[in-house]
């Protein structure tokens, strides 16, 4: 068919008419006000005879010819103003300029612009033919800012006239912007539009957006009161901008690196995002925040974590929001950030936002006060029994009738949803310790500045527990490195990274006494490992290799001197500057509850690497019986699956011949984001983060006068040595007497802090990990120092002070001689 009017059936098909015609002929059935016209496609060619009374048919004594290319248009490359247009041609003058339009396909022009945009060169191109509008007033106009953004507003462009000048750049043209409503936001000071004509054209663009489902940058035309739509196409620029109208979110990692660091796979994130759900929601419940307000926003739940370009970051708007579901919000938002290490304030858009959907009558609140105050006072005195409860709870939860190996699918599955229902669901002893810790850590940094002058004096004194089980490791691996000393050869041995671990392996178990303690440290933390709550981690027990290095190049080196005092000696002097009793009292029954609720929280985070090492073992069990079944290539394949989807294979809620399919998209992404440089510690974005390409740091640089840095003292002490940077902890050795640099540790680090002098690490607060276990071995260490791993390098030479958080920078080793 050699012309179709916008009427007919094929009008609306852009592989037959091009994307402008289909676009203009869906348009009119849609009953917007496209003036009349038809189509030419690029496969056949009219007769003279036939065009002349096709375009008689239009009525009208000027029209238009267009070109509607399939490329056109697009909703990526729109090849606008690539291809020649011609305006106020007489009937007789369609027909050359209809082959003329054709000719352009071959233009240097276009040609160029579809090189550069990596298209192939575009093919003859459909021809639209249009009555022509005698418009008073024409121009563009886009249903969204094409510019900024703002998915909310109109942007117009006017002339008078046609809006071929505007098109083509020769004049600027008068610049509108309307609401969605068609109301004025601005406008020119002498407009030549009207307001009641820009918001018709307003409206016209919504509506064109409105029916295409996506923002449109249209051409229009007004003659007296109507206003005519000449073409509509997608803005092809707006899919990577934020809308800065959107509500504004905070993503940052300064704490949950620590237990996230680098790459997460997504069985490992999907796990722990659904356990933070469960785990959060329970909380509010435990602190008897009502049922009502926890329905009310359930949507935070499933949004405490957030991934980007692989990496796991805390939504600190969803933290808010779930604290401020509490009484005594804004104390306790203070201590949280203490506690997470979160160094700048919450911007007022945000403060006033969570104040605003939180707002209740201050009835409501005195009631809801009262009865967490209530719910608070009888869950710490019953908190011992709680923790106890727990742990039973966990060690019948992991008892193993049978064991994971042995298990079938469908075993493995329930086997999780019993450890789901019976765990994450009651994980109610780790949550109320944690919010007693945040609470109590805070009221001794507040009770310490004020009594003692000096908050440093808080961070020392949490030192000293009895049992924390995360000090444990190091000291189990000086007790072996004390009996490998003794036999030259076997440090030697074990030290190798170059021997094979089932070599060094065989010659530790040849040292009976050595290999009882190496069986025994397995046992029980066997599930301790680099990244140990990433699902897709070796254990230790499995790939024992650091483990045998670290007690090798510990033997090897002399035995460290014994501390010159003990922490008890160094707490009576500073309890002894506060003057009054009552107040010595009071402020020593505040250290030992800080002391007390930081220990059984190490100890309770323990347990939960005992709880994500069987999910570890159930995950790459049920990878081996799908490899088996021939449905994916290797068990590892599973990390590589979210956690509905690896369990939906077995409860019939996924397709498993999609499998291979989903584990490669996966692969190749996170490939992309291995090669790619990291994403910033924190930043925010507004609405799709996917439209956040260019995320920019938004922390502050760490402290810097000259060659000192500031951070957090997390563990008393002053050192002077050369520094090693570690990255990769895997195959990392320390030299006698270096200060290990680190932009965050996990329990897994633990095999190299007896090696090292001090500790600097970039992240963290003082109730993380690193400053924990620093504080129970002695050794000196400071956090929460920015960008550290970048400001210094191996071989550079500092001073640290583990009690005021200053580092110096005493000589580089770059610098020259």
């Amino acid at each position: 068919m050699s012309i179709i009017p916008f009427s007919h059936e094929l009008a609306t098909d852009p592989a037959v008419v091009g994307g402008k015609s289909a676009a203009l002929a869906r348009l009119t059935a849609a009953g917007l006000p496209v003036p009349a016209g038809f189509s030419v496609p690029n496969d056949d060619a009219p007769t003279t005879a036939e065009l002349q009374h096709a375009v008689d048919s239009l009525g009208g004594s000027l029209f238009a010819v267009r070109s509607s290319a399939t490329e056109e248009d697009g909703a990526n490359h729109s090849f606008a103003g690539q291809f020649d247009s011609f305006l106020e041609l007489s009937a007789d003058q369609v027909a050359k300029h209809v082959e003329k339009v054709r000719a352009s396909a071959s233009a240097p022009a276009i040609q160029q612009y579809a090189k550069e945009h990596a298209l192939p060169a575009p093919s003859v191109p459909a021809v639209l033919v249009q009555r022509m509008i005698p418009a008073e007033f024409a121009g563009v106009a886009f249903s969204a800012d094409p510019v900024s953004g703002r998915r909310s507003v109109v942007v117009i462009s006017a002339v008078t006239g046609t809006g071929e000048k505007l098109v083509s750049g020769d004049v600027d043209g008068e610049t509108w912007t309307c609401d969605h409503g068609g109301h004025i936001l601005s406008q020119p000071e002498k407009p030549e539009l009207s307001a009641a004509q820009a918001g018709r054209v307003a409206r016209l663009a919504i509506a064109c957006a409105e029916y295409f489902e996506h923002p449109q940058d249209i051409e229009w035309a007004i003659v007296g009161d109507d206003v005519f739509l000449l073409q509509s196409r997608p803005i092809t620029t707006l899919g990577a901008l934020p809308d800065p109208d959107e509500p504004l979110t905070i993503w940052d990692n300064s704490n949950i690196a620590e237990s996230y660091s680098g790459l997460t796979l997504p069985l490992t994130f999907s796990f722990a995002r659904r356990a933070y759900e469960h785990v959060y929601r329970e909380f509010c419940k435990i602190l008897s925040v009502p049922e009502s307000r926890i329905e009310a926003h359930d949507d935070v739940f499933p949004k405490m974590l957030g991934q980007f370009r692989g990496q796991v970051y805390y939504n600190l708007v969803s933290w808010y929001r779930v604290l401020a579901m509490l009484p005594g919000y804004q104390v306790n938002r203070r201590f949280m950030e203490q506690m997470m290490g979160v160094k700048e304030p919450l911007p007022d858009e945000i403060s006033e936002r969570i104040a605003a959907e939180m707002k209740s009558s201050k009835a409501a609140d005195t009631i809801a006060l009262s009865r967490t105050l209530a719910a608070l006072v009888w869950r710490r005195i019953r908190l011992g029994g709680t923790i106890d409860r727990f742990n039973h709870r966990l060690e019948a939860a992991l008892r193993e009738e049978t064991p994971v190996a042995e298990m079938t699918g469908p075993q493995l599955v329930a086997h999780y949803r019993d450890l789901e229902r019976q765990l994450l669901k009651q994980w109610d002893a780790p949550l109320i310790n944690d919010f007693f810790a945040m609470i109590i850590h805070g009221v001794l940094r507040a009770t310490a500045i004020k009594w003692l002058g000096d908050e440093s004096h808080a961070n020392e004194l949490v030192s000293g527990c009895r049992d924390i089980v995360s000090a444990e490791p190091p000291r189990r691996i000086a007790e072996m490195a004390t009996i490998a000393r003794t036999n030259h050869a076997l440090a030697k041995t074990l030290a190798d990274p170059d021997i094979p671990a089932a070599t060094r392996l065989n010659a530790l178990r040849q040292n009976h006494q050595l290999g009882e303690l190496f069986t025994s440290y397995l046992d029980k933390f066997g599930d301790r490992c680099l990244g140990e709550l990433k699902l897709e981690s070796p254990t230790v027990a499995d790939d024992p290799a650091a483990l045998l290095q670290s007690i090798g190049a510990m033997a090897l080196r002399p035995p460290a001197p014994a501390d010159a005092a003990p922490p008890e000696s160094t707490d009576e002097q500073t309890f002894k500057q506060i003057r009054s009793p009552l107040k010595r009292w009071m402020f020593r029954r505040i250290v030992n509850e800080a002391r007390d609720r930081v220990q059984d929280r190490e100890n309770l985070r323990f347990e939960r690497t005992r709880l994500f090492g069987r999910v570890r073992k159930i995950a790459k069990a049920l990878g081996r019986h799908l490899a088996t079944d021939g449905l994916l290539d290797s068990a590892d394949d599973a990390f590589h699956l979210d956690l509905a989807t690896l369990l939906g294979v077995y409860e019939g809620t996924h397709e498993a011949s999609q499998l291979r399919d989903s584990v490669e998209a996966s692969k190749q992404c996170f490939a992309r984001h291995a090669a790619a440089p990291p994403p910033p510690d924190r930043f925010t974005t507004r609405g799709a983060m996917h439209r956040h390409a260019d995320v920019q740091e938004s922390a502050p640089a760490a402290a810097c006068d000259g060659d000192a840095l500031q951070g957090l003292g997390a563990c008393r002490g002053v050192v002077r040595g050369k520094v090693r940077v570690v990255i990769d902890p895997t195959d990392a050795r320390l030299e006698p007497g270096e200060i290990l640099v680190a932009r965050q540790t996990d329990p897994g680090w633990v095999v190299l802090f007896p090696s090292a002098s001090g500790l600097l690490v970039e992240r963290g607060s003082l109730l993380s990990h690193s400053a924990i276990v620093a504080r129970e071995l002695n050794l000196p260490c400071v956090v929460s120092l920015s960008h550290i791993t970048r400001t210094l390098q191996t071989g550079d030479e500092v001073e640290m002070d583990g009690s005021t958080g200053s580092v110096r920078i005493l000589t580089q080793a770059n610098s020259p001689s």
